[in-house]
């Protein structure tokens, strides 16, 4: 209860509750400034109408982007407090199923922008060391450097981020007034950069610029991390996020029309560079306008909280990845990975075997691209692509809502025609880099697709049998003396839905392969709940005292901790006189004993008895190669290695009916 007091309150309008907000939700977003205007200027001659159209397209971006679509609506969608895609996709599912191929796209867009938030906002933050006066000389290998603070974040997520997160909010608060007042005092060196916030402007620079497409794709920088704030929403609610909303905007506008400002005082001319190492060679780099508006002496002091603001950045996108990787593994998406729970922090998780993909794919970027220049093409791509798919997917919310049918279709063919655009702007860069997140994000589709299409085939073949139609064979065996005792509860994990049903390898399992002796018959089935944090069970006595079925019904963020949970059970039956175990034990007054506990896991290979289609054959044998190597079941349950077993049976989904065998004598 504690914990739901604790996000209630954060969900709560109040200071902390912005404070929170600050450092939790606005990490990626707050640092776009650190490369957005450099992306814009890129090596080319300062011109006053691309800069001022620039900015004006920069300004409504984040207005009909971030501030309407997702401030504005996409906050309404919350599953029960929680946002991300897979949230989404949850409140609408039960209409459409073709709807889960955007929600697929989507999440693995996001997992694949997880591997590139970190390389770009950190290597931004501090390629400029080489531009302070005391460095200069030093040549300081900046690749290197972000690496290393790389491998440092991934390497403390084991850990949780509980005690670090105390200083996220007041770390983001100095940065966002940071950018805020440098960008005032910027700005109050040209007034008319003000004339950038004239819708007109942006209409100027689209029609007439020679590359307006690759300007857009340039721009649409300044609304990555929009998604990560909706997938952040269970950490601090509405309300804490559309008012925190207003500063942070504020503070963002200002910065770039400060860095606008700065950028005109070299009208005609390129800006001003400095040597940087570069991989192993001396290279000239075009001052970033984000420094430029710095005074020489505060400098040292920027670059340090903007290493801090792109650390927080890359922390909040780690933890929103291990955060979808949970949802998609309980939407049956992915395979059962271990999540670790590092603190008592509600919704908080590690999942170890995402934080070594992520960190690997981290490095593998920075080292590819060395400069933080040559991500965006990889970074927008991806962004765009998952903006898409929520554009649909809230459409189909919208509608399931009953909202009037004009409206609808107004959001959607305006979101797809604008996003869309953006979209094909950061097409442009395929070559240049979009195709490292085509290439992650269609490996991770590629592997839900299979386990998709994997559960469907078995759900199509596999038999469930009626446990009733065995009871007598399992009361026989458990009384059977002549046959050792197995375990006190012998428990065993179902896919079947039915109260009344198990799969046949179960009871085969049991009554053949070697008779299992318990006193008691558990099968469990495990229902996995749109809503966050549901926590209930359903019993169905089959046989009192010898057999019983338990349906848990989790929500998609809960541990499952099996071993709790069923004990937990026994003592609630033990105390409703629906359980009796006294026979078995010699206790004493007031003592409620259980018994032991022996979970039997049964893993699955392809038999070759199996007449399966080639392309099923295929799929079921890429779904159980992938299945062996991910987490042991035992993690995933919560339950302790000395009460498990896990036994191996062959898979027959289809048997072959004809043999062509023939006796000759």
């Amino acid at each position: 209860m504690a914990l739901n007091s604790d996000q209630n309150y954060h969900h709560k309008l109040s200071a902390a509750g912005l404070l929170i907000t600050l450092g939790i939700i606005y990490g990626d977003i707050g640092t776009s400034p650190l490369y957005v205007m450099k992306s814009i200027v890129g090596d080319g001659l300062i011109n006053r109408e691309t800069i001022l159209g620039a900015v004006s397209l920069v300004f409504w971006t984040l207005t009909i982007q971030t501030s309407f679509k997702y401030i504005g609506l996409v906050l309404q969608a919350d599953n029960k407090g929680e946002g991300g895609i897979f949230s989404l996709y949850t409140l609408v599912r039960r209409g459409k199923k073709w709807l889960l191929f955007p929600a697929m796209i989507g999440g693995c867009a996001v997992l694949s922008e997880g591997m590139i938030t970190p390389p770009i906002t950190v290597s931004a933050a501090i390629e400029s060391l080489a531009s302070v006066p005391a460095l200069q000389n030093m040549h300081l290998p900046t690749m290197t450097i972000t690496i290393g603070i790389i491998s440092v974040i991934f390497a403390f997520q084991q850990f949780g981020t509980v005690a670090v997160g105390k200083f996220f909010g007041p770390v983001m608060l100095l940065w966002f007034s940071m950018l805020g007042i440098l960008g005032a005092i910027s700005l109050s060196h040209d007034w008319a950069v003000l004339n950038a916030l004239n819708p007109l402007f942006a209409v100027k620079v689209i029609m007439h610029h020679p590359n307006a497409l690759v300007l857009m794709g340039a721009v649409f920088l300044c609304t990555t991390g929009a998604e990560a704030l909706y997938a952040d929403l269970g950490h601090c609610g509405k309300q804490n996020i559309r008012i925190s909303w207003i500063f942070v905007k504020s503070c963002l506008v200002l910065n770039y029309l400060g860095q606008a400002a700065w950028c005109l005082q070299f009208e005609g001319k390129k800006l001003p560079t400095y040597l940087a190492l570069v991989g192993d060679k001396l290279e000239p780099e075009h001052v970033n306008p984000f420094y430029g508006v710095m005074p020489d002496f505060f400098l040292p002091f920027g670059i340090a909280i903007a290493t801090l603001a792109a650390i927080i950045a890359s922390q909040a996108m780690i933890s929103g990845s291990f955060t979808l990787v949970s949802e998609a593994i309980r939407l049956d998406l992915l395979p059962k990975l271990t999540v670790i729970f590092p603190t008592q922090m509600k919704g908080q998780l590690y999942v170890p075997a995402v934080n070594t993909l992520l960190w690997t794919g981290c490095v593998f970027v920075t080292a590819y691209f060395k400069e933080s220049k040559y991500m965006e093409a990889a970074y927008g791509l991806s962004v765009t692509l998952t903006m898409l798919m929520s554009t649909i997917l809230l459409s189909n919310f919208f509608v399931f809502n009953r909202v009037k049918s004009v409206w609808v279709w107004a959001f959607l063919i305006w979101y797809i025609c604008f996003e869309g655009a953006f979209f094909a702007a950061n097409l442009l860069k395929f070559k240049d880099g979009g195709f490292i997140t085509v290439l992650l994000a269609s490996v991770l589709f590629f592997l839900m697709i299979v386990w998709v299409q994997a559960k469907k085939i078995k759900n199509r073949y596999i038999q469930n049998v009626k446990i009733h139609d065995y009871i007598d064979q399992l009361i026989i065996l458990g009384s059977d003396d002549s046959i050792p005792k197995c375990a006190t509860n012998l428990v065993f994990l179902s896919n079947a839905k039915s109260p009344k049903k198990v799969e046949e390898k179960i009871l085969y399992s049991i009554l053949q392969t070697q008779p299992k002796r318990a006193d008691i018959y558990w099968f469990i089935h495990i229902e996995t709940t749109d809503e966050p944090y549901t926590m209930e069970y359903k019993v169905n006595v089959i046989a009192r005292d010898d057999v019983y079925k338990v349906t848990f019904r989790l929500g998609f963020r809960v541990e499952q901790r099996m071993n709790l949970f069923l004990r937990k059970v026994v003592e609630d039956l033990i105390e409703n006189d629906e359980l009796e175990v006294t026979s078995r034990y010699h206790i004493g007054h007031g003592e409620i004993v259980t018994g032991d506990f022996k979970f039997i896991l049964i893993q699955e290979f392809l038999s070759h008895e199996n007449d399966l289609p080639m392309l099923e054959q295929a799929v079921m044998r890429i779904y159980l190669a992938v299945k062996s190597f991910t987490a042991s079941p035992q993690n995933w349950f919560g339950l302790d290695s000395d009460s498990v077993e896990i036994e191996q049976v062959p898979l027959v989904l289809r048997r072959v009916k004809e043999m062509p065998l023939m006796r000759v004598h």
